[in-house]
This record gives C-alpha cells, sequence and structure tokens, in this order.
C-alpha cells in the first residue's frame, strides 16, 4: 500500500468532503454538520466542538483513505470510477446504517425515543438524516462519491 499518497490524497478528499458538507450547511441545503456533531462527542464547549469535530474528522477521513487504499491495492487499479462506486456505497452505509444507529452512540445525542433533554442537545439525525433536511440524504452521498472521486483518481498503486 502507498501510505503517503492515501495519506495525501485521503486529507485533501477530506477538505474537500467536508467543504461540500458545511457548503451545503451554509446555503441552506442542509443543517448537519459534522464537524459539529462530531465534536460535541468529545466535549460540551459548543465554542470549541467544531474545531475539535474537524481534527477527529480529519483523522477519520485518513483512516478511510487507507480503507479505500486497500480496496485498490486488492483489485489492482484506482480509479476515479472504482473511487466514485466505493463513495457511493460508503455514503449509503452511513445514511441507511450509520444515521439511525448514532444516537445510540453519540453522548449529547436525543434519540428518536426520547426528545432532548438538557444534556442531550443534538437533534437525532433519523433515517438518511433527514431530520437534517430533505435534501442532506443528496448532499451526502454527493459528498461521499466525490471523496472516492478524489482518492481513486489520484492515489498511485504502491510499485
Amino acid at each position: 500500500m502507498n501510505v503517503a499518497s492515501a495519506a495525501l490524497w485521503g486529507f485533501l478528499a477530506t477538505l474537500l468532503f467536508t467543504t461540500v458538507m458545511e457548503g451545503s450547511r451554509g446555503l441552506g441545503l442542509s443543517r448537519m454538520s459534522l464537524p459539529f456533531m462530531v465534536g460535541v462527542a468529545v466535549t460540551p464547549d459548543r465554542s470549541r466542538a467544531r474545531l475539535y469535530g474537524f481534527l477527529l474528522h480529519v483523522v477519520v477521513g485518513w483512516a478511510f483513505a487507507l480503507a479505500y487504499a486497500l480496496v485498490f491495492e486488492s483489485v489492482g487499479r484506482a480509479t476515479w470510477w472504482l473511487g466514485a462506486g466505493l463513495g457511493a456505497a460508503h455514503g449509503l452505509v452511513v445514511l441507511v446504517v450509520m444515521m439511525p444507529l448514532l444516537p445510540g452512540l453519540h453522548p449529547r445525542m436525543a434519540s428518536e425515543e426520547q426528545g432532548p433533554d438538557p444534556t442531550r442537545a443534538l437533534e437525532p439525525p433519523g433515517f438518511l438524516g433527514l431530520n437534517y433536511g430533505r435534501r442532506t440524504p443528496l448532499v451526502t452521498l454527493v459528498a461521499h462519491v466525490l471523496y472516492g472521486v478524489v482518492l481513486g483518481g489520484f492515489y498511485h498503486l504502491a510499485a
């Protein structure tokens, strides 16, 4: 595995992913902020949550870049369309499986069954993240596909 290539392109793909997601929030396409959501999981300080969440999100992006690189190496090729397919599959798993499970994992997120209280300040994303807006699933899927396109298009297989 070409760790240097995975690290470089994983970092840039994560920046693009985060820019698309945060940009969509700024444009009113979604109310979901992954850096904030991740950050509030590790600190109750809402003013620092975005920074901590962004830093953790970059680390997670690198970890996923290594996983994508393993797939590219096992297949013996890295192409933008293979990356796009992996990104689409990754996005679907996040939307269909992870979003509904998130309230059970996140210490400061309300569940679908119980409303918010002072210690659980975040709204649960719900199925497909629809509680954060009707366009959230589309934006999330597009961001994951773009992440995969960057990794697949620019990752260099190990020699």
